[in-house]
This record gives C-alpha cells, sequence and structure tokens, in this order.
C-alpha cells in the first residue's frame, strides 16, 4: 500500500508540472523558464535592464578575447535584442504589433551582438553592432561574456550582405579551445553544417536568406577591426 501510494503521489505531480509551468507569454509557453543575467533585473515580461551602457564597453579585452552580450541563449526562438533606445535594456524585439519568434528550430548557437561596433553597408553590415553567434551551452541573457572569434558565416539576406561572426566561449566550454572554421570542421564534424543549414532556413523556404558558406578567423578580426572603427568614428 505504502509503495502504491508513492506511485499515486508520484504521477500526480508528474501530471501537474506541466501544467504549473505552462504559462503562455508573447506566445510561447516555457518563454519565463529562460534564464537572464545577474546583472539584469527584470523589468516585465519583454523587458531586462542593468545598470551598464552595453554600446559603451570595448568590443575587445586586452588578452585578445572578444565582449559577446548575449540576446538569444543556445536553443531558444523567443527574438531578443539590445535596446537601441535604452542601451541598457535588452528586450523582446515587436514585428507586426506583436513579440517576434523565430518559427523554426532554436538557435544552435548563444546569438548576440559585440559592443563598440557599427558597420556600414559598404563595408557588408546594417549600421548595427555585429551579430555574432557564440557555439557552445546556453549563456544567460543580458550576460556579457568572453569568446574567441574563429571565423564569418557570409550570408545574403534578401539579396544584402548580412555576414555573421562565429565564435566559441574563451573558458568553460567543450569547444573553447577551437581557434578556427578547419579546426571546429575536424573536430566537431557536422557543427558548421548545421549552423550553416539553420541561417539559411529559419525565415522559411521563401524568407531570402541564403548561406554562401565561411571564412577563417583572421578574416573575422578584420570585420571586427573595421567595425569598431566605423563606431568610433561615428561617436
Amino acid at each position: 500500500m505504502k509503495i502504491a501510494a508513492i506511485l499515486t503521489a508520484s504521477l500526480g505531480l508528474v501530471a501537474l508540472s506541466p501544467a504549473a509551468g505552462a504559462e503562455t507569454i508573447g506566445g510561447l509557453a516555457y518563454a519565463d523558464s529562460t534564464r537572464n543575467s545577474d546583472a539584469m533585473q527584470v523589468k516585465d515580461q519583454f523587458t531586462i535592464v542593468g545598470s551598464d551602457d552595453l554600446m559603451k564597453l570595448a568590443p575587445t579585452n586586452a588578452d585578445g578575447s572578444v565582449r559577446a552580450i548575449v540576446e538569444i541563449p543556445t536553443g531558444t526562438s523567443a527574438k531578443w535584442e539590445v535596446s537601441k533606445e535604452d542601451p541598457k535594456a535588452v528586450y523582446w524585439e515587436y514585428k507586426n504589433d506583436k513579440p517576434r519568434i523565430v518559427n523554426y528550430l532554436g538557435y544552435p548557437g548563444n546569438y548576440g551582438a559585440i559592443p563598440g561596433t557599427a558597420l556600414p553597408k559598404d563595408l557588408g553590415g546594417d549600421g548595427d553592432p555585429l551579430d555574432v553567434l557564440v557555439i557552445g551551452q546556453a549563456i544567460p541573457r543580458g550576460e556579457v561574456t568572453n569568446v574567441r572569434l574563429i571565423g564569418v558565416l557570409k550570408m545574403l539576406d534578401g539579396g544584402e550582405q548580412d555576414d555573421k561572426l562565429i565564435a566559441v566561449l574563451a573558458e568553460g566550454s567543450p569547444f573553447s579551445h577551437i581557434e578556427s572554421m578547419a579546426q571546429l570542421d575536424s573536430e566537431y564534424p557536422g557543427v558548421s553544417d548545421i549552423i550553416g543549414l539553420w541561417f539559411a532556413n529559419y525565415k522559411g523556404p521563401d524568407g531570402g536568406m541564403e548561406a554562401k558558406g565561411f571564412e577563417e578567423a583572421a578574416v573575422a578580426r578584420e570585420v571586427l577591426a573595421a567595425a569598431e572603427a566605423h563606431f568610433k568614428a561615428a561617436e
């Protein structure tokens, strides 16, 4: 009888647990389960705010590693970004008057921006901070983390250049020792294929995205240097 009672109680807990965490926010169940950076405070369900102006952070560290602001943790699909109006805040982007959700598999890495950068269209950018995909375990939203650039995914979005820098966590990840796309492909076969396929398809079959292959770390550093110089010139 005791065993039966325990099983019954356990099954009851299992049955209740999904409902307990399934509140829908912005069209997504479990949207509130993604961790936020400890440096950020929750303003509301769609905004987190810190004390630092994220865009005034230096893009690089003395040891050569690069700072990345995580907007979208690995595996999630809510499209958050650093606010242009208040660079202390990260918010859930709105499109067509509703929170934007990527209608595809969750992001294959931590997606975000590199502070202190801006790349104009004549250099292959869109005037915004550089986009970066950080391969590895999920990092809390709003976290500023140190990464190593290993390459660039050359992309076209509706015929316009929209390249994505590729990076790994500088430490604390199975990928932290990776220094190039060639090494990534050698030690982790298929990872670059997954990334390329994801970006080519995440906007749907008629989304206008086209992956044009990868460049190595040296090209990524050139892009970063140009974007940092353009940002400083515009200040």
